[in-house]
């Protein structure tokens, strides 16, 4: 099972084409200024099945790629391996991943391999607030793009230093930024420093 703390089917504000997230929760990192400090704890959220996920990932026909976020995406490698297989077993897709570890922490981790089997492009690092450039998809400029395969290498340029680009969806009352947003809109959405719920 993958612990889930929250998905959207169709997006463009987190790589390339129409993409499908999802965002586990849990993160060991707790990088100061993280956007998303809810998803932080390591607690129960929504346990969802791999291929039920893959389902709920591809409602729209339209989706070409799925970007894997959190919390830490590498803290439920296998089930999100396990995920990115059910989707394409029925479609050709994409798949971004972000990761507070480095590609090289990764190097011993049988199941962070399996992971990164089935991802295009990773791109790793913490989070740094006091270096985020505004630039790409990139939270902060420490973190690199790695593409692992060929797939998105036409997006090289967007991924490391094109625009940013951000989506607020409102759902039940409760508001869900989408994207790496540009510095003023994430300074805008963090409320506090203070040590996540």
């Amino acid at each position: 099972m993958i612990n889930v703390a929250e998905t959207c089917v169709g997006t463009r504000a987190l790589g390339p084409g129409l993409r499908s997230v999802v965002w586990v929760q849990g993160c060991p990192f707790r990088c100061r200024g993280c956007i998303a400090p809810d998803w932080i704890p390591f607690r129960e959220a929504r346990a969802v099945a791999p291929d039920e996920l893959a389902g709920e990932l591809l409602a729209d026909p339209d989706v070409t790629g799925l970007t894997l976020s959190g919390g830490e995406p590498m803290a439920q490698a296998s089930g999100l391996a396990a995920m990115v297989r059910a989707a394409r077993a029925g479609r050709e897709l994409s798949v971004i991943c972000f990761t507070g570890f480095r590609r090289e922490e990764l190097a011993g981790r049988p199941d962070a391999q399996a992971l990164l089997a089935e991802v295009d492009v990773l791109i790793d690092g913490r989070y740094v607030r006091s270096r985020n450039d505004d630039r790409g998809l990139r939270g902060s400029g420490n973190q690199r793009v790695h593409h692992l395969t060929g797939r998105l290498a036409t997006a090289a340029g967007e991924l490391a230093d094109g625009p940013r680009r951000a989506e607020v969806r409102v759902r039940g009352g409760e508001a869900l930024l989408v994207g790496v947003p540009p510095r003023a809109l994430a300074e805008a959405f963090t409320t506090s420093d203070e040590e996540p719920r």
